[in-house]
């Protein structure tokens, strides 16, 4: 069994430096982009100078202008979200061979993340047939993943801020599903998000359609417009996944306010790229969340008229 420690991050929140043992692994994080409040320079380049040459790999398939900065340097395997629509298809065992053991694996919170981890504990080796197809289809929503990967999104969206669920995915997956017992964790966490998914479609009744004559984009002709401001200050617990997608079901392009952000969504192979609309220097194209004090530039910038801004700002 293998024995590398495991560290849970965002793009938004990583571990210090200090607190990370030996050589580390990152997996599945992105660089953080002005969006994440302080960028790149605040965020992600202390871990990196931080771990020096005890950084061993960082491993990820978000768009980022600084992807470049590291090209020469072989730790660094980074790609866009269109060449790799998932971290763990990056994980071969010929790389993980040559990239070397490490002691602390840092990776992302979500299935692709998790996935990463559990690939690379096993020598770049898919933890069943078909874990990569199903990492792919949970981060672009495209497919259909398998009943194993859609038992454990679904645990991972009702507990997003777990870290014991977290490592129960990971041992889990290490053990090539033999250890039945950790599915008890991820379907008790699984079996809460029924409560919310009907909380969910009940927000979504509120999204507002908006035609768009001016957007810089093709493809995108329609906008679904939310503001969940109040749902979040009552406390209300809500699928912000599922939301997005219901609002890409009524339009084009899903914008949702929640309290002190927004978030623009639009489906992976639809030509959107929100990171050039909003000048920001990395992240998923389709999929983004700024300060809300940004919403009406966003709306401007995807071609909402002023009278339908103001409509829909209130």
């Amino acid at each position: 069994m293998a024995r590398e420690t495991l560290a849970f991050a965002t793009p938004r929140k990583l571990p210090r430096a200090k607190d990370l043992e030996g050589r580390v692994a990152v997996l599945d994080v992105a660089f953080a982009s002005e969006a994440s409040g302080g960028g790149f320079d605040k965020i992600t380049l202390p871990l990196i100078e931080g771990l020096g040459t005890r950084l061993a790999a960082w491993i990820d398939h978000h768009d980022h202008v600084l992807h470049g900065r590291y090209a020469a340097d072989p730790r660094f395997v980074l790609a866009t979200k269109a060449q790799h629509g998932a971290c763990p298809e990056m994980l071969s065992p010929e790389r993980v061979r040559r990239l070397g053991p490490v002691d602390t694996i840092v990776c992302h919170t979500d299935f692709d993340g998790l996935a990463s981890a559990a690939k690379w504990m096993l020598g770049g080796e898919e933890p069943y047939p078909g874990c990569d197809d199903d990492a792919r289809a949970i981060d672009t929503r495209i497919g259909a993943p398998s009943p194993i990967a859609a038992r454990v999104d679904r645990a991972l969206r009702a507990r997003g801020r777990d870290p014991a669920l977290f490592g129960a995915v990971v041992r889990l997956l290490v053990s090539r599903l033999a250890d039945a017992a950790l599915w008890e964790p991820i379907d008790r966490a699984g079996a809460e998000l029924v409560v919310i998914e009907r909380a969910t479609r009940r927000l979504a009744e509120g999204y507002a359609r908006v035609e768009l004559r001016k957007c810089p984009f093709p493809r995108v002709t329609t906008l679904a417009y939310l503001d969940a401001t109040g749902a979040t200050a009552r406390g209300e617990r809500y699928d912000r996944t599922q939301l997005l997608l219901l609002g890409q079901e009524r339009a084009s392009v899903a914008l949702l306010v929640d309290r002190d952000n927004l978030t623009l969504a639009a489906p992976f192979d639809s030509g959107v790229n929100f990171l050039k609309l909003l000048g920001l220097s990395g992240g998923m194209p389709t999929l983004v969340s700024v300060p809300k004090a940004r919403l009406g530039e966003a709306l401007a910038g995807l071609g909402v008229g002023a009278d339908d801004a103001s409509r829909l700002v209130g």
